[in-house]
C-alpha cells in the first residue's frame, strides 16, 4: 500500500471545466448537456449545478469526509478509497475481505471521531453461510482490525449495510431481513433491525432490552441512517416488498425510537396497525427504493436547509422532504435529477457544504454509461 496507506493531504488545483463533466441522461437514453453540468434549480444565491468529482469508480456504497478535502469510500467488491475532492483523484487505501455476492460485499463506513479508526460494514461467509459483520480499523492502512459485531444474518440479498456514529457517540447499523422476513420479529435475531452498540461493540446500558444491541425490529431492508439537525431524531430509508407475499413498493421514511417495533413482514407502508409504527412517509404504489440519506445543515444550498434528503436506486432520484415542526409528517416532498444519473446509493454534506452522491449503475440492476460508477457534487455556482 506504501504512501497511498498513508494520510494525504495534497492540495491541487480546481477541476477544469473538462474534468467537471456529468454525463447527464435523459430517463431513456444518454443526452449530454452543452455546459456540461445538470441544472437542479436556481436560487437566489445562484445557479444551483451538478458536476462529477471522479469517475471509474466500481459499485461504490458510502461516503464519509475525514476532513473539507478528503473522503473515504467503499466499493462493494472490497476497496476503501480516498477521495481528494480538488485534485478529483481516488487512490486505493487498501481492501477488506468480503464475500460480493448478489447486493452483499463491502457496504457502509464511517470513522470514529479523535482519530481516524475506520468502521465498515462487511457481507462475508461464515462456512456455506453469508453473514454480516461491524469491523474497526485502527488506522487507514487497513492493517488491524477487531471485529465489533457479528453474528449478523446474511444473503444475497437484504443485508442493509449502513453504518454509522450517532451524536451520543454510539454506532448505529441498518440490517435487512436477509430474505428471511420472519427474522425481523425475532428479537434474538439480528436480522431486520437497527442496532446500537458502543464502540467497542458492546451494548449501551440505555438501549431498550438490557444486554442487547437492538434498538428496533420490524424492518425489511433499511439503507440509510440520519439525525435531524433540529431535535436530533433518528430517522431511517427502508426498502418495501419486491414481490413477498405478494406485495410491492411502500418503501419508507420511518422516525427511529427506541424498542419500536415497525411492522415487517405483518404491515407494509401505512398499516394503521397499534402494535406497530407507521412510517412518517411511504411511496405508496411506486418504487423508490431508497438508500442513503442525510439532514442539509449548510448554506451553501440555502433552500435545501433542514431538509432530509435521500439517494434513490430503482427511483433514479434524488428526494428532498421537509417534515413539519414536530417531525411526524412531511409537508413538502420534491424529486430532484430524476434519471440524469440513473441509480443513487448515498448522499453526504460535506465539510464546506456541498452535497455529494454516489451513483450504484454498475451493481447488476443499472444501466452504465460512460464514466459510471461516479462521486457528484451539488453545490451553488455563483
Amino acid at each position: 500500500m506504501g504512501g497511498a496507506a498513508r494520510r494525504i493531504s495534497r492540495r491541487h488545483l480546481l477541476i477544469g471545466t473538462g474534468a467537471a463533466v456529468v454525463a447527464a441522461v435523459a430517463y431513456f437514453g444518454l443526452r449530454p448537456f452543452a455546459d456540461r453540468v445538470t441544472t437542479i434549480r436556481g436560487s437566489q444565491d445562484g445557479e444551483t449545478v451538478v458536476e462529477t468529482v471522479v469517475e471509474g469508480l466500481e459499485i461504490p456504497w458510502s461516503i464519509t469526509f475525514l476532513n473539507r478535502g478528503e473522503a473515504l469510500i467503499t466499493e462493494r467488491p472490497g476497496r476503501v478509497k480516498l477521495l481528494d475532492v480538488d485534485a478529483g483523484r481516488a487512490e486505493l487505501l487498501g481492501t477488506v475481505g468480503v464475500a460480493h455476492v448478489g447486493e452483499g460485499g463491502l457496504l457502509g463506513c464511517d470513522v470514529l471521531p479523535r482519530g481516524e479508526r475506520l468502521l465498515v460494514y462487511r457481507t462475508s461467509y461464515a462456512g456455506q453461510r453469508l453473514t454480516n459483520s461491524v469491523l474497526l480499523y485502527d488506522d487507514l492502512s487497513l492493517r488491524d482490525h477487531v471485529v465489533l459485531v457479528s453474528g449478523i444474518e446474511g444473503a444475497s440479498v437484504h443485508n442493509g449495510g449502513r453504518v454509522k456514529v450517532g451524536p451520543d457517540g454510539n454506532v448505529y447499523a441498518t440490517t435487512g431481513d436477509a430474505a428471511r422476513p420472519e427474522l425481523s420479529q425475532r428479537p434474538e435475531s439480528l436480522a431486520g433491525k437497527v442496532l446500537r452498540f458502543r464502540p467497542d461493540g458492546s451494548p449501551p446500558p440505555d438501549n431498550p432490552s438490557p444486554g442487547s444491541i437492538v434498538y428496533s425490529m420490524g424492518h425489511r431492508n433499511p439503507q440509510g441512517i440520519a439525525w435531524s439537525p433540529r431535535r436530533g431524531r433518528l430517522f431511517a430509508t427502508e426498502h418495501g416488498p419486491t414481490g413477498e407475499f405478494g406485495m410491492f413498493a411502500h418503501d419508507e421514511i420511518n422516525l427511529i425510537v427506541p424498542g419500536g417495533n415497525y411492522g415487517w413482514p405483518q404491515v407494509i407502508g401505512s398499516g394503521r396497525d397499534p402494535r406497530f409504527i407507521d412510517p412518517v412517509m411511504e411511496s405508496g404504489s411506486t418504487t423508490w427504493a431508497p438508500s442513503g440519506c442525510a439532514f442539509y445543515t449548510g448554506s451553501e444550498l440555502g433552500r435545501f436547509r433542514g431538509s432530509l434528503l435521500f439517494a434513490a436506486l430503482r427511483g433514479e432520484a434524488l428526494h428532498r422532504i421537509e417534515l413539519d415542526a414536530e417531525e411526524r409528517s412531511v409537508v413538502d416532498h420534491e424529486v430532484l435529477l430524476q434519471g440524469a444519473l440513473g441509480r443513487l446509493r448515498d448522499v453526504v454534506q460535506g465539510p464546506d457544504g456541498t452535497l455529494y452522491v454516489l451513483t450504484s449503475n454498475r451493481d447488476g440492476r443499472g444501466r452504465p454509461r460512460p464514466g459510471d460508477d461516479r462521486v457528484v457534487a451539488i453545490r451553488t455556482r455563483r
